[in-house]
């Protein structure tokens, strides 16, 4: 009898560390997640101080953003594939490790060119840091429901990082200086690290998963290119011959991109998937939302600063109420397409953005504040509604034992997005704060007009009952 209340106790005791060992590892890769989103949205709001301080124009601020979200979406596919031969937790560890380093090259930087430079190494350690830890919180909850309301949670840390970044970088740069946005990302890392040595579980490891090398390098020349044709067209003109050259060769390299990896057994990015409807549907939109969304983020700090000279600390809680709705809607978008169905959510969405875009269309610098709040959280809340519901409807496009890849591709569409779009947007800003702006309103209303269309292919009768991974 003793020796069973013995065995009994030792059970439990055994039960009671595994759940704090998972509870803690949830903890560090939701931090993992967080502190690469947040340096998603922090940076908007300092673009203006970082200039003041290192000089450069609308150009070379556009790079402060664009050399991190080019990074990440350049190489989060290939960053999966090695935590696959490596080990996720060998690969989360290493991810930190990097964003560490480039942090505090970041909040050292005497120029830009080195604070450029460091965003860009930033970026590949959000590369690694997002498909590993997923990974590790997998492995971690082996429970197919306790690990639905993990990545949930893990989601949710992102997702809340996203949303606040403006407002804690304006208060950062307000109270400490533009340098502790970078500062801040250190101690957080730092806690990932301790506590996935402490208590994550090691991870398999696939030595049959091979890198697509040739892949890569296209992705990256591919994306890099693009990115420095419209960016730097938009300062010296689109008919300059090296900006004529690097969207010419951007599109060579994409299309080379394509054709290797339709020959590779072991793509990087799976081309036949994109067959299939939902899935391809799915894609398009989530890259036409970040255009717009991050693009439009970009601008509206560099008009808010500049135009109507706000604080960056002003400029963060303006944007305050978007953010807001974005976590709201988030938070109900699930129920609404259950109830709904995807195409009718996606295509409502759609026409709030058109309807909001179109409203801002008559902004000035002399406009208050109290005209434009209702247009950023109609904004906002689009947004909320539109990428949870394209997440789950990319998965369920995706055969079951392709849902990471289906996730990662997802990612990169986004990531792609989110540089094309500051990029883009900002090259209308050369000449004038204002009416550049004017136009970028034109190419969002043209964006959303086109998610709308997209929409209307989503296929409802193939929805995901799978909890959506919300960024």
């Amino acid at each position: 009898m003793g020796r069973t209340e013995g065995s009994n106790r030792q059970r439990t005791a055994a039960a009671t560390v595994n759940a704090a060992r998972r509870r803690w590892t949830l903890a560090a890769t939701g931090v993992g997640f967080a502190v690469v989103q947040l340096d998603v949205s922090v940076v908007n709001v300092a673009v203006k101080p970082i200039g003041d301080e290192l000089g450069g124009g609308v150009a070379a601020l556009q790079w402060i953003v664009s050399a991190y979200t080019v990074a990440f979406a350049a190489f989060i596919l290939s960053a999966g594939a090695l935590g696959d031969r490596l080990g996720a937790k060998r690969m989360l560890l290493a991810g930190f490790t990097l964003f560490i380093a480039a942090s505090l090259v970041c909040a050292l930087a005497p120029n830009l060119g080195v604070l450029i430079a460091a965003r860009a190494v930033q970026g590949m350690g959000a590369a690694a840091l997002v498909p590993s830890s997923l990974s590790v919180l997998s492995h971690t909850y082996p429970d197919a429901r306790a690990r639905a309301g993990a990545v949930g949670i893990w989601a949710l840390a992102g997702s809340a990082a996203l949303s606040a970044g403006p407002l804690v970088g304006g208060v950062l740069i307000q109270t400490l200086g533009w340098r502790w946005i970078f500062y801040i990302n250190i101690p957080l890392a730092l806690f990932g690290i301790l506590v996935v040595l402490l208590a994550a579980a090691e991870t398999t490891r696939s030595t049959e998963r091979r890198l697509d090398i040739p892949g890569q390098v296209l992705g990256v020349v591919a994306l890099g290119l693009l990115t420095a044709g419209i960016i730097e067209g938009g300062q010296f003109g689109f008919d300059e011959p090296f900006v004529v050259g690097a969207l010419v060769l951007a599109v060579a390299a994409g299309t080379a991109f394509v054709l290797v990896e339709r020959r590779m057994r072991q793509p990087m990015l799976p081309v036949e998937s994109f067959r299939i409807p939902l899935f391809r549907w799915s894609i398009v939109i989530g890259l036409f939302v970040n255009v717009a969304f991050y693009g439009l983020i970009f601008v509206l700090s560099l008009f808010f600063q500049r135009a109507q000279h706000a604080s960056a600390l002003v400029t963060g809680f303006v944007f305050l109420p978007m953010t807001l709705a974005v976590m709201l809607t988030n938070f109900y978008a699930a129920r609404l397409q259950a109830r709904f169905g995807s195409r009718v959510c996606v295509m409502v969405s759609a026409a709030v953005l058109v309807v909001c875009s179109g409203a801002l269309l008559f902004l000035d610098v002399g406009t208050p504040y109290a005209v434009i709040v209702v247009q950023l959280v109609g904004l906002g809340a689009a947004l909320g509604v539109i990428v949870p519901i394209i997440t789950s409807s990319a998965l369920a496009g995706a055969d079951v034992e392709r849902s990471g890849v289906a996730s990662a591709t997802l990612n990169t569409a986004r990531q792609t997005g989110s540089a094309v779009g500051v990029a883009l947007y900002g090259a209308q800003l050369g000449r004038s704060i204002v009416g550049g702006f004017r136009v970028d309103l034109g190419i969002t209303i043209v964006l959303s007009a086109l998610i709308l269309g997209a929409g209307s292919r989503l296929d409802d009768r193939h929805e995901s009952q799978r909890d959506p991974a919300v960024q």
